[in-house]
């Protein structure tokens, strides 16, 4: 197991490419189909693959939390995703897969861990519609392999919503309106509790916003509102006032969306924001790279309001008002 995860870290080169690379794991069979389905999470979110030390349980968490462990003198929350994702199974899930998403980190216990995939971003594709309502919403993008199977690519992001409290109402308590009713913001993530988030923070500074499901539709979107703006004699910039982008999406990720924009001369002096959950350095400077103006975690509302109405208030942005 120390093998399938060595020399992790030098996957951080991929970002950027609009390439990654996903563990794939299994929960155990499915009831509703009498499959064992494949899942996939992203490498660059996953510390180490380990056996299941101790699990001490605790009061009042929810149904798929088992409890806390022990790393390396830290507690860190166990959920069993196959609970969660009403995957049953008689055999005792007795791997967990150790995340870190925005500085904290927490185990997923599953049956067992394959391999690790290398594609492209556009090898995933957004999951139909009857997926996404059997799975309730827990797929962000889907992808088949070459021996026929079908990898589900995990909203981890919402597991984490409902079972950690990442997203409460007192997150957004001190945001207020900023003046800026004339703005429009258009924000790409594949997440539907991330899209929420986003979406509460900007009602509540009164800003308009346009949403998208990943970078391929926000891009088109994008070109929709340059070619509004061509057609009306203005520069897109006083059309489009700001781009707030995830990282991880199935297509076209947050990195490539952000050199598409950075590239194309028509929307010269409009910012580019990188919301994230992936929230190291290499992330944040491989952003740079590309073109972005600023960096902000998920789950921060105030933080991602406070650097929104910063680059709101740059001279560039002010003077296309």
């Amino acid at each position: 197991m120390s093998e399938l995860m060595k020399n992790i870290d030098a996957r951080a080169k991929l970002a950027g490419t609009n390439k990654l690379e996903l563990l794939l794991f299994s929960l155990g069979v499915d009831s509703r189909t009498g499959r064992r389905e494949t899942f996939g999470i992203n490498v660059f979110k996953v510390r180490e693959v380990m056996r299941t030390p101790p699990i001490t349980a605790a009061p009042d968490m929810p149904d798929a939390v088992e409890g806390m462990v022990s790393l390396r003198g830290a507690l860190v929350p166990v959920v069993d995703l196959g609970k969660y994702a009403h995957v049953a199974t008689e055999q005792p899930r007795e791997i967990m897969i150790v995340t870190e998403y925005n500085g904290r980190t927490q185990g997923f216990l599953v049956e067992a861990v394959d391999t690790i995939l290398r594609l492209d971003w556009a090898q995933m594709k957004v999951p139909p519609e009857m997926m996404t309502a059997r799975m309730g919403g827990l797929v962000t993008a889907i992808t088949e392999l070459q021996d026929g199977r079908l990898v589900m690519l995990l909203d981890v992001e919402k597991v984490l919503s409902e079972t950690t409290h990442f997203d409460d109402d007192l997150l957004y308590r001190d945001i207020k309106p900023i003046g800026r009713s004339d703005a429009l913001i258009v924000f790409a993530d594949d997440s539907s509790v991330a899209r929420k988030q986003v979406q509460a923070t900007l009602e509540r500074m009164g800003v308009k916003y346009l949403a998208a499901i990943n970078g391929k539709r926000a891009w088109e979107e994008l070109q929709k509102l340059a070619g509004y703006a061509e057609a009306t004699g203005r520069p897109v910039r006083e059309v489009v006032s700001l781009v707030l982008t995830d990282i991880e999406m199935p297509e076209t990720d947050g990195y490539m969306l952000t050199k598409q924009i950075k590239s194309d001369a028509r929307f010269a002096g409009i910012p580019v924001l990188m919301h994230s959950s992936l929230s190291g350095m290499s992330n944040q400077q491989l952003g740079k790279s590309v073109g972005v103006d600023e960096y902000v975690s998920k789950f921060e509302p105030q933080q991602l309001a406070a650097s929104i109405t910063r680059l709101l208030q740059q001279p560039s942005v002010k003077a296309a008002a």
